[in-house]
């Protein structure tokens, strides 16, 4: 049987392979193939009886071979789209998650759009939330904190290709690169995947430091909650992504370390997603 050939077929045929590794075999098969012909999705819709060359459907093969091996379609196309904005993503830094939207939109309420506020985000990775954040408020203050000078670097780059000029990077562990500075508002997605959680596997082509915190997933929000209410001025927010069954246990760790008016948020699901703690006065 002849191979595909068209833009049609081929892209019937790389859906069809694409089939139960992507919720979205179609749009990732349209998407490897833009990349490999470099032209827009439109032109998939306008030419579907064109015919591809051999170099193309070569290029079209490459990455579809990587994304059926279950690397995600943002390592392949080095970009991920979050709050309306193009990030560059790699290896490196965790792919921004629809859910992390939730996160920006409960901090954002915390911050009037006039303030000039200190804001910090713990373990910014690609810098999605730090970077929405900072342009949305553009009067604020904002500081980005990650461990790895690899994440950073993809941050900084993201912040320069999207004109970002109020914040700054800090490498080095959660609060540890800004002791002795205070903040109004402090968010962070950081790791809380239990470390012999089965969803590892799932996502093995991402950084597992950004991912698993310990036998039940909470090790880096305990260190989160002590240490971010040291450098918290007074009646500051702290804002935490967690895991959707984690709300009771993060609640119970905020409160231990002196975190008061501790509530949750749920994310589109319907699943708790966010909880949010306030510094005493």
């Amino acid at each position: 049987m002849t191979a595909p050939t068209t833009i049609g077929a081929v892209l019937d045929a790389a859906s069809e392979r694409l089939q139960g590794i992507s919720d979205s075999a179609r749009l990732d098969a349209e998407l490897l193939l833009c990349r490999a012909i470099d032209m827009p999705r439109s032109y998939l819709f306008a030419h579907a009886d064109e015919e591809l060359d051999a170099d193309a459907i070569g290029r079209l093969e490459l990455t579809l071979e990587r994304r059926l091996d279950g690397e995600p379609l943002a390592y392949i196309c080095g970009v991920k789209e979050f709050w309306s904005m193009e990030l560059m993503v790699t290896p490196a830094t965790l792919v921004p998650r629809p859910d992390t939207e939730i996160l920006v939109e409960q901090a954002l309420g915390q911050i009037p759009r006039r303030a000039e506020y200190r804001i910090l985000d713990l373990g910014t990775g690609s810098g999605a939330i730090a970077l929405a954040i900072a342009r949305e408020r553009p009067l604020c203050a904002v500081t980005a904190t990650d461990i790895s000078s690899d994440a950073l670097a993809v941050a900084a780059l993201n912040a320069r290709q999207l004109d970002v000029a109020n914040i700054e990077f800090a490498e080095g562990r959660w609060t540890n690169p800004v002791q002795g500075r205070l903040f109004d508002v402090i968010v962070s997605n950081p790791p809380y995947i239990a470390d012999d959680d089965s969803a590892l596997l799932q996502l093995a082509h991402e950084p597992r430091s950004a991912l698993a915190a310990g036998a039940d997933g909470l090790d880096d929000i305990r260190a989160i909650a002590g240490a971010a209410i040291q450098i918290a001025a007074e009646r500051a927010s702290l804002l935490l992504e967690h895991g959707s069954t984690q709300a009771d246990a993060v609640a119970a760790i905020l409160q231990d370390h002196g975190w008061t008016a501790v509530r949750n948020v749920k994310d589109l699901a319907g699943l708790p997603r966010v909880t949010i703690a306030t510094r005493p006065g």
